[in-house]
């Protein structure tokens, strides 16, 4: 599906399905291919002059592969998070291309992001003035999106820490450890996919950035994008952190509970030897047991048994032991 949007006497949003070069608005400013034909595509590459990347090219990490300068475009690839709300978060790449005064968006998914900035866009149509203007309001809207999730993770993160560390003091809260380590697993897979973004989004920035074309103005907001996204980078560095610690805080959680188990296990036993040694002697088949014939044998066993189970158990508390 192609989007086009155009200025002209205010905004104007036209979606084809199959288009050609003579179908494009004369005044549009920002195609956006979403899940394209090869129709649209060839549209694109005739218009632009230049090959526009495949679904796996797109995939490619080398920065050659993902920012370059081809028949006068700027050609940019990001890596953006996608489908934060599920519980699978995916990495979907989008293709940014940049004319003179066009801009050109290629993307086989649809993140949050696009969608916040069109709302934007049909609120504040000066937005899209043009191609390199629409670029930035783009990557700052991907940057508030990362730094959203980001946010929302560190919450999630304290929570979780707070049921480990607080509810280990109660006996009577045991946490359901399973689920915790779920919940740990997917905030350190969005640390994960929110730091290659923002690797991706660092390395497009210093490329543009190196661009002799773009405008002050525009140099002055990547700048700005700039110093948010070292500072989003640090907040992705702090929660890959605070993961990695509640994950070996759990695994910690998980071996002491274990080994309280052993250790009751282990007392059992220890407890239990006694008696089972003297109702082995007492169990003996053999007609010569002195206290075989004797009318206080069988309570004196008994005590015996009791005694020595007693005992131990006292012994262990006495020490702390239990």
């Amino acid at each position: 599906m192609l989007t086009v949007y155009s200025l002209d006497q205010g905004l104007i949003a036209q979606t084809f399905d199959n288009v050609s070069v003579d179908m494009l608005p004369r005044h549009a400013v920002w195609l956006d291919l979403l899940n394209p034909t090869r129709l649209e595509e060839r549209t694109v590459e005739r218009l632009l002059s230049l090959e526009v990347p495949t679904p796996e090219e797109m995939q490619e990490i080398e920065a050659s592969s993902r920012l370059y300068v081809d028949n006068g475009a700027i050609v940019m690839t990001l890596p953006v998070i996608n489908r934060t709300a599920t519980t699978q978060p995916e990495i979907a790449a989008v293709t940014f291309i940049l004319t003179e005064h066009r801009l050109i968006t290629l993307r086989y998914a649809d993140p949050s992001p696009f969608s916040a900035f069109i709302q934007r866009v049909n609120r504040q149509p000066g937005l899209i003035d043009s191609g390199e203007y629409i670029l930035l309001g783009l990557l700052e809207q991907i940057a508030d999106r990362l730094a959203d999730i980001l946010e929302g993770a560190v919450a999630e993160v304290e929570k979780i820490s707070r049921e480990i560390f607080q509810n280990s003091d109660d006996s009577n809260i045991n946490p359901d450890f399973k689920h915790v380590l779920r919940r740990i697993g997917y905030a350190g897979d969005l640390a994960t996919k929110a730091k290659d973004s923002l690797l991706g989004l660092n390395r497009l920035i210093l490329f543009f950035s190196a661009q002799t074309s773009i405008k002050k103005e525009a140099g002055i907001r990547l700048e700005t994008l700039s110093r948010d996204v070292s500072s989003i980078d640090e907040h992705a560095r702090f929660l890959s952190e605070k993961v990695g610690f509640l994950l070996n805080a759990t695994l910690g959680m998980l071996n002491i509970e274990q080994n309280n188990i052993i250790k009751i296990f282990s007392v059992a036993a220890v407890a239990f030897m006694p008696p089972t040694l003297i109702a082995s002697i007492y169990g003996m088949n053999f007609h010569q047991i002195p206290e075989l014939s004797w009318a206080f044998g069988y309570p004196l066993a008994v005590l015996m048994m009791v005694a020595s189970a007693v005992v131990p158990l006292w012994q262990f508390k006495r020490k702390k032991w239990l």
